[in-house]
């Protein structure tokens, strides 16, 4: 099955603003909106992934606190570690 990627990067921009919590829609909607039009197949996919995590997790992944859980480091993942939203 062919992966359309404009439908994929809808999706993925509907998930990253829509998470439950005001924060984390702010955090992840900008940093999606900055980067997904760079991203490839690949880091779409890997953006996806990072998607499916808690918003709990994720916010002290991005703040540089200890999540509860492991993150797989790659280049998403470290990109987002690094995105500051208050910067944007």
């Amino acid at each position: 099955m062919t992966i359309n990627i404009k439908d994929l990067k809808n999706k993925i921009t509907y998930r990253a603003n829509y998470r439950g919590t005001k924060e984390m829609d702010k955090l992840l909607g900008s940093f999606t909106k900055k980067y997904i039009d760079q991203f490839n197949e690949q880091e779409l996919t890997l953006l996806c992934d990072l998607l499916d995590l808690d918003d709990d997790n994720l916010y002290k992944f991005n703040q540089g606190q200890n999540p509860t859980i492991q993150i797989e480091l790659n280049k998403v993942t470290e990109m987002f570690q690094n995105y500051n939203y208050a910067s944007e």
